[in-house]
């Protein structure tokens, strides 16, 4: 057995690397892949902690049998349903025929609504423990994290935190599998482009289960996707309390589409009024080829948001539409908001901007402007009113 895979005595890492999939939940982007991560303890009975996506399951195998031989498996504990991670669990109950699944009433649920298998289950409640010999393992509920039945699971002796999705970042996982045998530079935006897609709509659990989770001596934080986290346990714990509250970075998003490119033009000109007027970093997405996930990750990343929208059918440009329903479905806090429209007949996109504002109850930093068909001269003063206005805001 390759010693890298060791996380703690006894205690290994038997998950893999998904670098085929183009799309997480057929939705986002993975430009570095992802990991689907599962783990082994080897004791006086064995438990896995958490599986992999269905069609992993051949390498999860290997990677048990490589470790337990012809050994059975006793447990599997299940923290998380969603099937990147339950998938296997069919498979797993016809190679080993005596494998108990482990999960709280709400997980158990869903086994047999997934899977069909009601038989052979250990259901466990809130602070519940399961002892494997030398390993005790406890079990803290974590519901919406970001799903109704997410528990969490911590192993006393080994003072690690299997925290299923939570924590977790896109990204496989390139030679090493523990923080300090990777380069991890990449996986911080990386967890931040997930946690904006995937979980910040629940930011309230969040800190109720970090709430919770303080009092525990953890020594390092094994998620199902990204790195095990151990000499960043404490950045990972600190940036995920930040996002959690949403609270943004310094800086501005500049989001916009255009269909002919006078409000592309506008776009431009606001993101160089808001670098004259001291603003950094000003990041500028045109909608219509940005990374939506990106786009998401960098509206929960920074305090500020500039959106321009040509009208397009009565409405607003429909990329432009997107992102604000994105946003709306995800509860991002408020952010300092302005925007602006253009048109060549008849207005509608700052007028269905304001309603989103008033919607998701953002102040609106400035008075809106709209202009017809041409993008104004470069005089025109309005750039510079909004830029002025965001930076003031910025400075508050």
């Amino acid at each position: 057995m390759n010693a890298i895979t060791e996380i703690a005595p006894g205690i290994r890492y038997v998950g893999v690397n998904d670098r085929t999939t183009h799309r997480f939940e057929a939705l986002w982007s993975l430009p570095y892949g992802v990991s689907y991560n599962s783990y082994l303890i080897d004791d006086e009975r064995t438990a896995l902690i958490d599986g992999v996506d269905a069609g992993f399951v051949d390498a999860l195998v290997d990677n048990i049998r490589d470790v337990l031989g012809d050994r059975q498996l006793d447990y599997l504990v299940i923290n998380h349903m969603e099937p990147d991670h339950s998938g296997a669990v069919r498979a797993l109950r016809r190679i080993y025929p005596g494998l108990q699944i482990v999960g709280n009433a709400k997980t158990l649920q869903m086994v047999a609504g997934y899977y069909g298998i009601t038989d052979s289950v250990v259901e466990v409640r809130d602070g519940e423990t399961l002892s494997l010999g030398r390993h005790t393992l406890r079990f803290y509920l974590a519901p919406m994290i970001h799903w109704p039945e997410t528990m969490v699971t911590f192993c006393e002796q080994a003072r690690l935190l299997f925290s299923g999705d939570a924590f977790g970042t896109f990204g496989a996982l390139d030679g090493g599998v523990v923080d300090s045998q990777l380069e991890c530079s990449h996986f911080w935006d990386e967890m931040r482009r997930y946690y904006a897609c995937i979980v910040s709509k629940y930011g309230k659990p969040v800190q109720t289960a970090m709430a919770r989770l303080s009092a525990l001596d953890i020594d390092a934080i094994c998620p199902t996707h990204g790195p095990v986290w151990r000499e960043h346990a404490a950045e990972v714990l600190a940036l995920y309390d930040s996002m959690s509250r949403h609270e943004g970075l310094t800086g501005a998003v500049v989001a916009y589409g255009s269909m002919y490119g006078n409000t592309a033009a506008a776009a431009e000109r606001v993101a160089r009024e808001l670098a004259a007027a001291g603003v950094r970093p000003v990041v500028v997405h045109n909608l219509s080829t940005s990374d939506p996930s990106v786009v998401l990750r960098d509206v929960h990343k920074y305090k500020a948001l500039i959106v321009g929208s040509p009208t397009y059918n009565g409405a607003l440009f429909p990329e432009v539409a997107a992102l604000l329903q994105r946003i709306s479905e995800r509860n991002v806090a408020p952010r300092i908001f302005a925007f602006f429209g253009s048109f060549t007949w008849a207005g509608a996109a700052v007028r269905q901007m304001r309603s989103f504002a008033e919607s998701v109850k953002w102040e609106i930093a400035c008075e809106p402007f709209e202009f017809r068909q041409g993008c104004p001269p470069a005089g025109c003063s309005d750039f510079a009113a909004l830029a002025s206005a965001v930076a003031e805001k910025l400075k508050e």
